[in-house]
């Protein structure tokens, strides 16, 4: 199964069809409702509003047997530990062995952009083709690794 941390994913319709095309069960999860096809293999969790009230739906599904795609470095973290594969929205694919430096950095980048009040500091680059094609090539790899 695919889990998706809907509420800003951008490549929702290239896991919806990549899913369909491996016959894999995918959810999406958001703190909103979504436009999504009606197939029996394609299915919307809303949860409350409540801060990381999606984080918290997506770990408690999170599984050996599960694919989660999140940019969420912590939700990340909180799914690996549960034995699911992790990837974000670009094809990145968080480890036990990345995780700790990635948290690590995410939390330098707050203190840096929380002293300086946000001057100065970009943030992500534009989310990309290059990006879109990326995530594909990973989805795919992914998708045969998964248990099924």
């Amino acid at each position: 199964m695919i889990l998706v941390d809907a509420d800003a994913c951008p490549v929702k319709e290239e896991v919806t069809r990549v899913a369909l095309r491996h016959k894999c069960p995918v959810r999406f999860i958001a703190n909103q409702g979504l436009r999504l096809p009606d197939h029996p293999l394609i299915s919307m969790q809303v949860v409350d509003a409540g801060f990381d009230a999606a984080d918290d739906a997506i770990a408690e599904a999170a599984g050996p047997d599960t694919l989660v795609i999140t940019s969420d470095i912590l939700l990340a973290d909180r799914c690996l530990k549960a034995g699911a594969a992790v990837m974000d929205p670009k094809g990145q694919s968080f480890s036990a062995a990345s995780i700790g430096a990635q948290i690590a950095t995410r939390a330098i980048m707050a203190d840096l952009r929380a002293g300086l009040d946000g001057q100065g500091i970009g943030g992500q680059r534009p989310f990309s083709q290059k990006d879109r094609s990326q995530f594909l090539n990973a989805l795919e790899n992914a998708l045969r690794k998964l248990p099924r």
